[in-house]
């Protein structure tokens, strides 16, 4: 029942994150932003994330994995309602970075978490952690894009009321015995970076997060479309990541080593990205190659979850912040960047742009392979720890 709980929270936490990219292009119309300023909107959030998730295994470790989770679930509350009540786009931008701060609070121990109290093993439970970020990520952008079809302000409030539920659900349903509190130092996160195989996974990680972020924040722009288009684009995008997430990658991973599924994947994703490039005229081909590019994001989620999990055998919170710290500055960083490449040299740059901080993302992992030789030593049948963690917890 708790990792059920969790997860619950996950898939209402993660369509936070989609909820907003439908209406990306009328907060720009409406509060007069310019395609940079809007895509500070994921900045702001993913930067104030990443440096947050830094200090959340130190939180954690003295508070609690609840109260860490609801302390986090409340702030985006708060924040989520007052991105909805603001008037500028500049005062969004700031809220969304308060809104940044539960995130990290939430994602990083809530990850911890499930793979902490899961019966059928770690890889299960990531599974069970991402699918809960595709079903998330999948009706997020279609519940924004109906919501911001009424109003900008409407995905906010939609965000505010999600997470009222999802802390509701938690402070319900999260019970059993207390964790067990080992104080973790504060500078624990970035001496974990010390670990050459976390390293190499955190660097890989940040650049893939650029075409990842890329293909969900910069695309509203180009496709045209209205919210509920947006919003319809992102639901088969989430469908299609939640699929392969859920299904492909454990089939994969079972078949070969992690580091060799990423070394194919990876390459495949910057293919359809130099495709979204090219094809970026045609709103078509370009729903097309986004879909297609959830089908890869997917599998690499997956992977390099599992990877990071299994590349050290520091506590998992620790591991989980420091991976994510460094990934999150990736997201970041790629919404402004693209839209400044837009807005200098057209729609295809940004695409080429992130097809090349993914093909950096494999030249990462083939150079640090050998780091990483555990890693694929350390494999478990996902599809088989799945089942057991679907009986297990369902009992």
């Amino acid at each position: 029942m708790r990792v059920w709980a969790v997860a619950f929270a996950c898939v209402v936490a993660f369509m936070g994150i989609g909820l907003v990219d439908p209406i990306l292009p009328v907060i720009a119309e409406q509060l007069d932003a310019t395609p940079v300023q809007t895509e500070l909107l994921f900045t702001s959030y993913l930067l104030v994330t990443g440096l947050a998730m830094l200090v959340t295994s130190f939180v954690s470790s003295r508070i609690g994995a609840k109260a860490t989770l609801l302390a986090g679930l409340g702030l985006i509350v708060v924040f989520a309602l007052l991105c909805a009540l603001s008037g500028s786009v500049d005062a969004v931008i700031l809220f969304r970075g308060g809104w940044g701060l539960g995130n990290a609070l939430f994602i990083s121990t809530a990850l911890a978490t499930i793979v902490g109290a899961a019966t059928g093993g770690s890889g299960a439970a990531i599974v069970l952690y991402e699918a809960a970020l595709g079903l998330g990520i999948a009706v997020g952008p279609l519940l924004g894009g109906l919501l911001g079809s009424v109003s900008w302000r409407g995905p906010f409030f939609g965000v505010a009321v999600l997470m009222a539920i999802a802390f509701i659900a938690i402070a319900v349903l999260l019970r059993g015995p207390s964790d067990k509190r080992a104080p973790i130092p504060l500078s624990a996160p970035i001496k974990a970076l010390r670990n050459p195989s976390l390293a190499v996974l955190a660097i890989a990680a940040l650049f893939y997060n650029i075409g990842f972020f890329v293909l969900l924040a910069f695309s509203p722009f180009p496709l045209g479309f209205g919210a509920v288009g947006i919003g319809l684009t992102f639901f088969g995008w989430g469908v299609a990541l939640a699929i392969t997430s859920v299904w492909v990658a454990p089939v994969l991973t079972r078949r070969m080593p992690r580091t060799t599924v990423l070394l194919l994947v990876l390459p495949l994703l910057a293919l359809d990205l130099v495709a979204a490039g090219i094809l970026v005229e045609s709103p078509a081909a370009l729903v097309a190659c986004i879909i297609v590019g959830g089908l890869f994001l997917g599998v690499l989620n997956t992977v390099l979850t599992e990877s990071v999990m299994e590349s050290t055998d520091l506590p998992r919170s620790v591991a989980s912040s420091s991976y994510s710290a460094v990934r999150f500055l990736g997201g970041a960083a790629a919404p402004p960047i693209a839209a400044l490449l837009w807005h200098l040299y057209g729609p295809t740059v940004p695409y080429v742009f992130a097809a090349a901080s993914v093909a950096i993302a494999a030249a990462v992992i083939a150079f640090g392979r050998r780091s990483l030789a555990h890693v694929d030593e350390r494999e478990a049948d996902a599809a088989d720890e799945a089942a057991a963690v679907f009986v297990g917890d369902a009992a």
